[in-house]
């Protein structure tokens, strides 16, 4: 075997790393000239988000649900977990493998991490606050969530994740840091994706209706995706271990109006604004603390929203036909099937 000379360079397993988010801490990691190992079962990752890095000597793919038990044959020394749907619409569509997912998924990981002597970065949400009665969100409010509503299999299988990370880190069997992430956009977003960012710039591009749930006055906080994987990588490098959750995403709170305001100024479209009732238990405000983040990382957002959305709305312009011929993935018969062999 041929021993690694470069000091710095690490094996990385990316759980979740075809998805939006995934594939770009992917393409930092192997920018940085680390091994990654992309894990990922393509329920709602897609594999030409890492087709730049097919034939890269330092990357591989791992077709896999984290439900199922994990055994990589080779030291790791470093786990990113970003394996969970993290729109609405598409954890909403089978809730029960959600909730798997966040819970025994991450289970399987935190022992795969134990086994290896690895660091682990749950990527948690900002959706453990629930529909947030503080504002802005600090990492010390325990949150507002309703545990029975169509909801709660992302919220509270998110929640009962952090919990089985810090019991873990208590323990002291696994170095494990958590980021709870606000809202993420950026290129390689689903058309079908669900989420405000997403569904606007498509609808805009389609010359179709463009949809506000609700009056438009609930707010949000956008942060682009090169932030936000630098965020990630800050957390999982930083000594010593915060031991505590750290809120990443963008302080800048806009209304739904106002964004919807925005893609029309950037998009040529004949698209007009219409109303639908608001969906259950949607948050009302959400905007991050980020002082924890600046404090112990030194890190902060550098890409307003009036930057990274017109490169969104460009991706989305080139990639809109191939993205929308892509056949949606299996979801409901493969979760059925990993849940059954988790059960066995």
């Amino acid at each position: 075997m041929k021993i690694d000379t470069i000091p710095h360079r690490k094996t990385i397993l990316v759980a979740g790393g075809a998805g939006f988010l995934g594939s770009h801490l992917c393409d930092a990691l192997i920018g940085e000239g680390h091994h990654v190992i992309c894990l990922d079962s393509f329920l709602t990752g897609r594999p030409q988000n890492t087709l730049p890095l097919k034939n890269h000597p330092r990357f591989e793919m791992i077709e896999q649900d984290i439900c199922l038990p994990i055994e990589i044959d080779r030291p790791i020394d470093q786990i990113y977990n970003l394996a969970c749907p993290a729109s609405p619409p598409h954890y909403q569509a089978d809730p029960i493998h959600t909730m798997m997912t966040s819970v025994a998924g991450t289970g399987n990981l935190l022992r795969l991490a134990e086994r290896h002597g690895a660091r682990l970065l749950q990527a948690s949400t900002s959706e453990v606050y629930g529909d947030p009665q503080e504002h802005p969100q600090r990492e010390n409010y325990w949150g507002h969530v309703n545990c029975t509503g169509p909801r709660a299999c992302y919220d509270e299988g998110k929640r009962a994740a952090e919990a089985l990370c810090f019991d873990e880190l208590r323990s002291g069997a696994v170095d494990v840091r958590v980021a709870r992430i606000f809202n993420t956009y950026g290129p390689r977003m689903r058309a079908d994706d669900g989420r405000i960012v997403s569904n606007l710039i498509v609808q805009a591009l389609r010359n179709a209706p463009m949809t506000i749930y609700g009056t438009g006055t609930q707010t949000r906080s956008f942060c682009y995706v090169s932030d936000l994987v630098a965020g990630l990588m800050a957390l999982m490098n930083v000594e010593p271990n915060p031991e505590m959750p750290v809120n990443l995403g963008n302080p800048g709170e806009f209304t739904i109006a106002e964004l919807a305001e925005m893609v029309i100024a950037m998009v040529p479209t004949t698209s007009s604004i219409v109303y639908e009732p608001l969906p259950i238990d949607d948050p009302q405000r959400r905007r991050p603390d980020i002082t924890r983040a600046r404090t112990i990382l030194g890190w902060e957002p550098k890409v307003p929203l009036a930057e990274g959305l017109p490169a969104t709305i460009a991706w989305f312009a080139a990639n809109l036909a191939e993205s929308e011929a892509l056949p949606p993935p299996p979801a409901t018969r493969r979760a059925r099937r990993t849940i059954e062999g988790v059960a066995g």
